[in-house]
């Protein structure tokens, strides 16, 4: 006999439909799966053999034959247990002699018969859902999280004999209301206020969250670069919808959300400089996401920035040029949006000293070149804002007075972002970092004086043309930021001020 079960699986963010057919024939008794199947869909035999008989049901001695289709797309992970034991049980005819089947499965099987959470599950019910499927029996662990899809119908399965008595009519599974998305408070360990002293970097923050630019930090030790970073997530808008969804799609496959339902707070991701290439762009056999991509529409925090590797470095370039990041395996090929805020910090020198009131420099000029150069010219130009942050006085630390608290600074914000959504409604952007070059000659053309101090900042910093488009998008940002309607000669000197280190780093 044989029987059809819809599954599903995942390529990247996307997916693919599956069909589980299995085929139950005379003969001595085996049990093979077929249709490119990895190790871990290969162990479910003997999960699927233990799962069916301690659910009480009988597992068919006979030569049975599993095959999932498509055969020519990798099938991964333990997500097919559920539906693979749903098909034997119906190619036995131990579900009735018509089974309805018109839903999508997957699952986790334990020896039990009980069902287990999976990665992946929100992309999943995504992507069949844009096919047409409607139904679905997910794992009682994965239900919150794909019910916040609209307009799907979510069964919530604990066990393999659960899901086997709704089929045959006995006791069937009530669907999991639909999740209403709110977006919740966040308590933040850091805020603005508590940050003494370090008004400009705190300026600078605030103009790389409103327009999206990436920002580094350079300051000697205890400076603050650290505690400002740590506290840049207090001052993120909060999440929409989409921009949930999206993030909690890359978030189940890694399965980081079992259990916990849709992500509500903006990712802010901090790998230590020992981080490899895989880990900070993706990689492995199944072209995972890496932390760029779990940061996506979140921060990205990358401290002692010389001290992270050259090829990692390197591998940044592109994704902060294009928004994602395509990885390339032998076994899988996976693009992930990356749209993330850059924040770095480094020292000045290796002894942290350079220029410093306080401690005498030991490092040689070469030796602070060959420091500074661990950052390449192309990779600096990619980051808008650099920023110098001076040592902070006693008399700055021992203010009684509490400072701008975060909640005022992300109003401003979400009031500079409301203006760019707005401006580029219909240009399919919602940043001044992701202008191309067409829309800033269309919404950042300077005045006559402008474009004089724009063209000496040119020549004297020795600008890339890449270096001077960024200029041009950040002093819209500080327009946005003052709620000018037209880019004013001061913002243009303010944005040329975030590059002052082009020139400085060449001097030192």
């Amino acid at each position: 006999m044989l029987s059809r079960v819809k599954s599903h699986g995942l390529n990247g963010i996307g997916g693919f439909g599956v069909q589980v057919e299995t085929d139950i024939a005379n003969g001595l008794p085996a049990f093979e799966i077929v249709g490119l199947p990895d190790a871990a869909v290969k162990e479910s035999r003997e999960r699927v053999r233990a799962a069916i008989k301690n659910a009480g049901y009988v597992f068919p001695a006979a030569r049975i034959t599993v095959n999932l289709a498509p055969a020519d797309m990798r099938k991964e992970g333990a997500v097919y247990d559920l539906p693979v034991a749903l098909s034997i049980l119906a190619a036995s005819g131990q579900l009735g002699a018509r089974p309805k089947l018109e839903f999508v499965t997957f699952g986790e099987l334990g020896l039990d018969g009980g069902v287990r959470a999976i990665a992946g599950v929100l992309p999943m019910v995504i992507d069949a859902f844009s096919q047409g499927e409607t139904v679905f029996a997910v794992p009682e662990g994965n239900a919150e999280e794909a019910a916040y899809v609209e307009g799907v119908s979510i069964l919530p399965v604990a066990s393999l004999a659960t899901l086997c008595g709704h089929v045959r009519g006995e006791a069937e599974i009530t669907p999991r209301p639909t999740e209403c998305w709110q977006s919740g408070e966040t308590r933040y360990a850091t805020d603005f206020s508590e940050i003494k002293g370090q008004q400009g970097a705190k300026r600078a923050a605030e103009i790389a969250i409103a327009g999206g630019h990436n920002i580094l930090l350079i300051g000697t030790p205890g400076a603050g670069k650290t505690m400002l970073a740590r506290a840049i997530p207090s001052i993120l808008p909060q999440l929409t919808y989409e921009e949930s969804l999206e993030i909690t799609k890359i978030h189940s496959i890694t399965g980081a959300t079992k259990g916990r339902g849709m992500i509500r707070e903006r990712p802010f991701r901090a790998p230590h400089h020992g981080a490899s290439s895989a880990a900070l762009v993706g990689g492995g056999n199944r072209a995972m996401p890496g932390e760029i991509s779990l940061a996506h529409y979140g921060v990205l925090f990358l401290d002692e920035l010389p001290e992270f590797r050259h090829d990692v470095l390197e591998a940044l370039r592109q994704p902060l040029e294009d928004g994602f990041i395509t990885v390339s395996r032998a076994a899988a090929t996976a693009t992930y949006p990356a749209e993330f805020v850059l924040v770095a910090a480094m020292n000045p020198c290796p002894c942290g000293n350079y220029g410093s009131r306080i401690h005498p420099c030991r490092c040689a000029k070469s030796q602070i070149e060959r420091y500074r150069g661990r950052i390449s010219g192309p990779l600096m130009d990619r980051i808008d804002l650099q920023i110098e942050m001076p040592e902070v006085g006693f008399l700055e630390l021992s203010e009684k007075a509490a400072g701008e608290p975060s909640a005022m600074v992300r109003t401003r914000v979400e009031a500079a972002r409301a203006r760019q959504r707005e401006r580029f409604r219909q240009d399919g952007i919602l940043l001044n970092a992701q202008m191309n070059t067409k829309l800033i000659k269309q919404y950042c053309a300077p005045d006559e004086a402008s474009e004089q101090l724009l063209s000496r900042a040119y020549a004297q910093l020795k600008l890339s043309a890449r270096a001077y488009q960024r200029i041009l998008k950040v002093a819209r940002t500080i327009a946005d930021v003052e709620g000018a309607e037209k880019i004013r000669l001061e913002h243009y000197a303010e944005a040329i001020q975030y590059r002052s280190l082009d020139q400085n780093g060449r001097d030192a």
